[in-house]
């Protein structure tokens, strides 16, 4: 039998792209028992949003840092300042070097992942296959391949995992939700949505691209299961600019977007996306896209009378519009923006009369209000992440399933998947359910 030092080892290098072995750690929580939190990656998201959201909650479920795990070791350092200075940690906070240190512990109950857009798939599998549940913030997946080995290992393990797609905690989503699959909306005939911002400064690290130096890290592991490249801070810590450590818009901005349509009209995936775009205005080296626009078809497989059209618009050289979900039926609309229901567009009795129709008007509703969606403005911690931790806390306690499961997390990497595929190729793609790989046509 391997020892568990043996299994962490195997559970790092399958991190490279080899296969995960061994049983998993295990330990049952007792009601009042404490939480012990590890965390994976001390980033900017972790400090700005998670941390507060945790701390709000800390005290009352009886959860806290015990440890955290970075492959720079300033982060390291950061991580224990910031955290003590807060009275979040232990006594006996330990510092770990990579993930192998930190799953060899066995003061580790659960994990919150929040380290480069690539990676978070992987170690969600090294995650739960110790034993440990996670929350993982989006995206899930950058690569299919990633994305299933993720699935597989959450739905095998049954360990509890809340993707990091907050909107899935708010009110008025779940208010939403529940008006349109009450059937009362009508059918989805069309999805508009935009998240624009004006920030030349967006996903850059200057400073601290200067400051890091290659001997304070680990590159190599840092790369994971990606092409090995020579030493780049910039790929290292501006990462959502370059395709394959992020796809920049559609894995930050439009999963979480992507989800709610997933979410309220039941379908797991489009039928089919097409996209464009490219890097029209800051021209500092990025391969991602500052300008991005994406359409889906959804509907059933089996049927294509029925459906809907998605449309996403996505522009960082301009922020008019700002961010903006709507949805439409026939009869009116869903504005996530006002948190209105309304008749807005919809068909009006004297366009009905001339096909003897009948009118079809909603009737104005005010959603359950929620807190602001992410902004450009808006980019800490927020009441609709809070709930979310919380939802996450609360079912690593219950064992019940959380409000965004790793399913979820799966299903919005795909169409993020397609749409990057879509932006690369320049050709329709599809989604074989079968094979669960994208499809150029």
């Amino acid at each position: 039998m391997d020892t568990r030092r043996d299994f962490i080892k195997k559970s790092a290098l399958a991190g490279l792209g080899m296969s995960f072995s061994a049983s998993s750690y295990a330990r049952i929580l007792g009601a009042n028992e404490r939480v012990r939190v590890g965390i994976v990656g001390f980033s900017d998201r972790f400090r700005s949003s998670l941390v507060p959201s945790f701390a709000a909650h800390a005290k009352d479920m009886n959860f806290q840092f015990v440890a955290v795990s970075d492959i720079w070791n300033r982060r390291r350092d950061e991580a224990e300042q910031y955290l003590k200075g807060k009275g979040l940690i232990s006594d006996n906070f330990v510092k770990c070097r990579n993930n192998e240190e930190l799953y060899d512990r066995k003061d580790i109950d659960a994990v919150i992942i929040s380290t480069a857009d690539f990676q978070h798939a992987l170690h969600c599998v090294e995650a739960v296959e110790s034993g440990r549940d996670a929350y993982v913030e989006k995206p899930f997946a950058e690569s299919l391949e990633d994305a299933r080995k993720a699935l597989k290992a959450v739905e095998k393990t049954k360990k509890i995992v809340q993707i990091g797609s907050q909107r899935r905690s708010a009110p008025n989503y779940h208010a939403a939700n529940e008006f349109i699959r009450s059937g009362k909306f009508g059918d989805i005939t069309m999805v508009e949505m935009t998240w624009n911002v004006n920030q030349p400064g967006r996903w850059r690290r200057p400073k601290l691209v200067s400051e890091i130096r290659k001997e304070d890290t680990d590159w190599v592991r840092y790369q994971m299961n990606r092409p090995k490249t020579e030493w780049d801070p910039r790929k290292y810590l501006e990462f959502r600019l370059f395709y394959p450590y992020s796809s920049g818009i559609p894995g930050q901005w439009m999963s979480h977007q992507i989800d709610t349509v997933h979410w309220f009209s039941g379908y797991d995936h489009p039928r089919s996306v097409v996209a464009n775009g490219g890097v029209y205005v800051w021209k500092d080296g990025r391969t991602n896209a500052d300008t991005f626009t994406a359409v889906f078809d959804y509907g059933p497989e089996n049927d294509k009378s029925k459906g809907f059209q998605v449309t996403y618009h996505s522009r960082m050289h301009n922020e008019a519009g700002g961010v903006k979900e709507y949805y439409y039926s026939n009869g009116g609309m869903i504005n996530l923006d006002t948190n209105q229901i309304t008749s807005e567009g919809g068909l009006q009795a004297r366009a009905a009369k001339e096909m003897n129709m009948q009118a079809n008007l909603l009737p104005t509703i005010q959603l359950e209000k929620g807190a602001p969606v992410e902004t450009s403005a808006n980019t800490g911690a927020d009441d609709m992440t809070s709930r979310h931790m919380r939802n996450w806390m609360e079912c690593v306690r219950s064992r019940k399933e959380p409000n965004a499961p790793a399913r979820a997390g799966f299903n919005h990497s795909v169409a993020n998947i397609m749409a990057t595929t879509a932006l690369q190729t320049g050709k329709r793609v599809t989604f074989d359910d079968k094979k669960q790989d994208v499809v150029l046509s």
